[in-house]
């Protein structure tokens, strides 16, 4: 277990220590979709939505998110975070709605866990806003493509 950072030498899960780390700026980006009945993603492409404007609404659940990752993710620092953009795109081709969310801070740690629950966020909000009509959606595909910033460097997903 000594790879993993979240548990101590006898094994106890433990908040990592970084104040020896230097502050420098983070950013991570990740993703994930949203995939749905062509009927779905018909009445949200063309804003028929019964409880409002899905998109919007989602965009705003997934900043909200990010913001509130430490009281979710039980061993995340809270952070200064000072750039949240959360994309939502319709994509005929699933159908359904893509998912991207960029978050930036100059910090001592950084920011996936706030990126991959801005996205799971905007994700639960679009199948709340929807549900009546689609039970039978799936979300997935949530993964981080970017993170860059502190002193593993810069990581691509493939």
């Amino acid at each position: 277990m000594a790879d993993l950072t979240h548990f101590d030498g006898k094994g106890d899960a433990h908040m990592v220590d970084v104040s020896d780390k230097a502050v420098t700026d983070r950013i991570a980006v990740a993703e994930g979709y949203v995939k749905m009945a062509t009927q779905t993603f018909d009445i949200i492409s063309e804003g028929r939505a019964k409880k409002g404007d899905v998109l919007s609404v989602a965009r705003l659940a997934g900043i909200m998110g990010a913001k509130k990752t430490p009281e979710l993710i039980p061993l995340c620092h809270p952070l200064p975070i000072t750039k949240v953009a959360v994309e939502l795109t319709l994509d005929p081709d699933l159908p359904g709605v893509g998912i991207e969310a960029t978050v930036k801070t100059t910090g001592q740690t950084g920011v996936e866990m706030e990126a991959l629950t801005a996205v799971s966020t905007a994700a639960l909000t679009v199948y709340d806003m929807v549900k009546a009509v689609d039970k039978e959606m799936d979300i997935g595909g949530i993964r981080v493509l970017l993170k860059d910033g502190g002193k593993s460097g810069r990581f691509e997903a493939r």
